[in-house]
C-alpha cells in the first residue's frame, strides 16, 4: 500500500481496507457523506434511501438488481452498521470537526464495458471484476468498472473509508482517494456444512452477506451428508421428511431459491454440493434399498470416516434411477443462479461395498470401473442439464479416474495434491485442511471407551490445532506449483465444517478468520516486491475490518485486544 501519508507509531491506523487493494493512494484530508448523497448510474439519479421490491420473487437477479441493491447495501453499511473509530485512535482522540465540512454530493457508478451473459452465473474467469475508486478533497466520489460485479466490488471498497460520528453523520479522513483493484484469483469462496448441524436460513445469509463484504465471490453449500438430508426435493418428498433431523428442519425450495438468490444479487455464486457415493447414509431413511453398510456398529470406523457409516450402491440400476430424477428435480433449480454442480466425491471406504450386494469386494480392479461408470453417468447428466461439475481430490487422484476437461478438482489433503492435480491437466482448486479447515483444533467429537481412551488422550482432533488468522494468511495457493501451471490454480475456499459448530458459534467460527484467507485470493499470498505479506500490517487491518463485520451484525472474533490496536506495533516482537 502506497500512503501519501506516513503513518507513525501514534498516527491513526484507519488507512485500512480489507482486501488490500492492488493500488491504493491517499491524502489526510476530511471529507464528510450525508445521507442524502445521489448516485449516477446511467444517467438517471437514485437516492440511497429508495425502496426495493421482494428480492425472493422472480428468477435470478439483472444487473440493474444487483446495483440498486449494493446502493441499498452502501446506505445501510455507511449509516446504519458503521462504527465510531475510537479503537484505531490513541487515547485522548478527538473526532473530526463537523464545522465548514465538505460533502459529497454525489457518487458516479461508470460501466465501462457490456456485461457478460453469465454475469450472475459464471464460470471461473468470465467475470472481470476490477474496478477503479476516486474521491476528491472537494467530494467527487466516482466507480469506474468493466462490469456490474466490479461496481459491487468498487462500492464495497467505497464503505470501508468512511466511519460514523458519535454527533451523527460519516467522514473519511483520506481524501484524495485512488484505486486500482483487481482479483488475484477468480475462485474465492467459503465452504458452509449444513447437514451435521442445522442452520436456519438468516444464518446462512448472514454468511453470505460476510462472503461478499470480503469479497468473495463463491459461496459453497455443502446441503447433504450422512447425518442429514435437509434439502427438500419435491420429486422425492420422503429424502427431507424422513431424512432432515426433524420434519421441519429443511431448507424448502422457496428457502433455497431465497438463499441463491441473495448470494447472486451480491455477485456470489452459489456452488450446491451433493455429496456422493460416501457421505449418503442418510438417504436410507427414505430409501433403504440404495445404501449398503448402514450405521454398522460398533465397528463403524471400518466402513466410513464418521457415523453413521453407508454408500450408495455402486453398481444399482435403482440407485442410478433415483439420481436422475434427483438430479432432474433439483440442477433446473440451481441452473438459473449457477453454473457449477458439485458432485462430491471424497472419503468413499471401499470396505463398504464388501456389503454392497451389487459389488462385494473392496478390490481397487474391481471397484474403479464402476466407480468410473457411476461418475461418468453423474456427470453426462450434470452437463445436459448445462452445467459445469465439481468434484473432490480423491476421484482423480485416489481412484485415478478419467475425467472431463471441463471437470473442477477440489484439493483438501496437501500441497501435493494441488500439484498432481495441475500436472494432469485439471484445474484446481486449493483449501489445505492443514491451513483452510475453519473447524480444527476443537478437539474430538467422537466419545472414547475406556479401553482406547489412552490411545487418543489428550483428544486432539486429527487436524489440531486450532488454525489462527496468521496460519491461514501465511498459506499461498501456488506453493509447490510449477510456475507454468499457475493458470489452473483457480483460487479455493476455507472450509467450515459443522461437526461442533452450530447457529450459537458459527460466526465467531468463521470469520474473521475466513477474511484472511479473503485477502490472500483477492490480493495473493505475496506483496508488490514479492514477499510474504506482512502479519504487522494486516493486524490492524484485519481488526478494523472485523469491527465493520460485528457492526453489520456479524458475531466475528476480536483480532487483539484494544491497547494493540490503539498504539499501533507496541504489540509486535522483533522490531528494530
Amino acid at each position: 500500500m502506497k500512503s501519501l501519508l506516513p503513518i507513525s507509531l501514534f498516527a491513526s491506523l484507519t488507512t485500512a481496507l480489507w482486501p488490500i487493494p492492488s493500488s491504493y493512494n491517499h491524502g489526510n484530508s476530511l471529507v464528510w457523506i450525508g445521507k442524502d448523497v445521489q448516485v449516477n448510474w446511467s444517467g438517471a439519479k437514485q437516492i440511497l434511501k429508495r425502496s426495493y421490491g421482494n428480492e425472493s420473487n422472480g428468477g435470478a437477479p439483472n444487473a440493474d438488481d444487483m446495483v440498486d441493491y449494493a446502493i441499498k447495501q452502501t446506505h445501510r453499511t455507511i449509516f446504519d452498521h458503521g462504527f465510531v473509530p475510537w479503537k484505531f485512535h490513541p487515547r485522548g482522540w478527538e473526532e473530526p470537526n463537523p464545522e465548514s465540512a465538505t460533502y459529497i454530493k454525489t457518487i458516479e457508478l461508470s460501466l465501462l464495458k457490456n456485461d457478460p451473459e453469465n454475469l450472475v452465473k459464471p464460470l471461473a474467469g468470465e467475470v472481470d471484476e476490477s474496478y477503479m475508486l476516486s474521491v476528491t478533497e472537494n467530494g467527487k466520489a466516482t466507480v469506474q468498472a468493466n462490469s456490474t460485479v466490479g461496481i459491487v466490488r468498487g462500492l464495497t471498497t467505497f464503505t470501508q473509508l468512511f466511519f460514523q460520528h458519535s454527533g451523527g453523520g460519516a467522514y473519511t479522513t483520506l481524501a484524495p482517494v485512488e484505486i486500482t483493484d483487481a482479483p488475484k484469483f477468480v475462485h474465492r469462496g467459503v465452504n458452509l456444512d449444513v447437514s451435521r448441524n442445522w442452520f436456519p436460513v438468516a444464518d446462512i445469509k448472514r454468511t453470505i452477506d460476510a462472503v461478499a463484504y470480503n469479497k468473495m465471490n463463491r459461496f459453497h453449500l455443502h446441503v447433504t451428508d450422512s447425518q442429514s438430508w435437509p434439502l427438500d426435493i419435491p420429486a422425492l418428498p420422503n429424502l427431507a421428511k424422513k431424512g432432515a433431523y426433524r420434519p421441519d428442519l429443511i431448507y424448502t425450495t422457496k428457502d433455497f431459491k431465497d438463499i441463491q438468490y441473495h448470494a447472486a444479487i451480491q455477485g456470489v455464486e452459489m456452488i450446491t454440493e451433493i455429496d456422493m457415493p460416501g457421505h449418503t447414509s442418510s438417504i436410507w431413511h427414505a430409501y433403504p434399498e440404495l445404501i449398503s453398510a448402514f450405521n454398522i456398529q460398533p465397528n463403524w470406523d471400518t466402513y466410513a470416516a464418521e457415523p453413521p457409516s453407508g454408500t450408495l450402491k455402486l453398481n444399482s440400476s435403482a440407485v442410478d434411477t433415483f439420481l436422475e430424477t434427483l438430479f432432474h428435480d433439483l440442477l433446473p433449480r440451481i441452473y438459473p443462479f449457477s453454473s457449477y454442480f458439485h458432485t462430491g466425491g471424497d472419503e468413499v471406504n471401499k470396505n463398504a461395498y464388501t456389503l454392497d450386494e451389487t459389488v462385494q469386494s473392496n478390490k481397487s480392479k474391481v471397484l474403479q470401473p464402476l466407480m468410473q461408470k457411476f461418475v461418468d453417468r453423474n456427470h453426462d447428466q450434470v452437463r445436459s442439464l448445462g452445467l459445469t461439475p465439481i468434484v473432490w481430490e480423491e476421484m482423480l487422484l485416489e481412484w485415478n479416474l478419467t475425467l472431463g476437461e471441463d471437470v473442477i478438482i477440489q484439493t483438501w489433503r496437501s500441497d501435493q495434491a494441488v500439484a498432481d492435480v495441475v500436472a494432469k491437466g485439471h484445474k484446481a482448486l486449493v483449501g489445505n485442511y492443514n491451513y483452510w479447515y475453519l473447524d480444527c483444533g476443537k478437539g474430538q467429537w467422537l466419545n472414547f471407551d475406556p479401553s482406547v481412551a489412552d490411545q487418543y488422550w489428550p483428544y486432539n482432533d486429527y487436524c489440531a490445532p486450532f488454525h489462527n488468522w496468521r496460519l491461514i494468511y501465511s498459506y499461498d495457493p501456488l506453493s509447490g506449483v510449477p510456475a507454468d501451471k499457475h493458470h489452473l490454480v483457480l483460487g479455493g475456499e476455507a472450509h467450515m465444517w459443522a461437526e461442533q459448530t452450530d447457529p450459537v458459534n458459527l460466526d465467531r467460527m468463521i470469520w474473521p478468520r475466513a477474511a484472511a484467507a479473503a485477502e490472500v485470493l483477492w490480493s495473493g499470498a505475496k506483496d508488490a516486491d514479492g514477499r510474504n505479506r506482512s502479519q504487522i500490517d494486516a493486524s490492524p487491518r484485519l481488526s478494523e475490518m472485523r469491527e465493520r463485520l460485528v457492526a453489520k451484525g456479524i458475531g466475528a472474533e476480536p483480532i487483539q485486544m484494544v491497547y494493540c490496536t490503539m498504539n499501533g506495533t507496541q504489540c509486535a516482537l522483533g522490531l528494530e
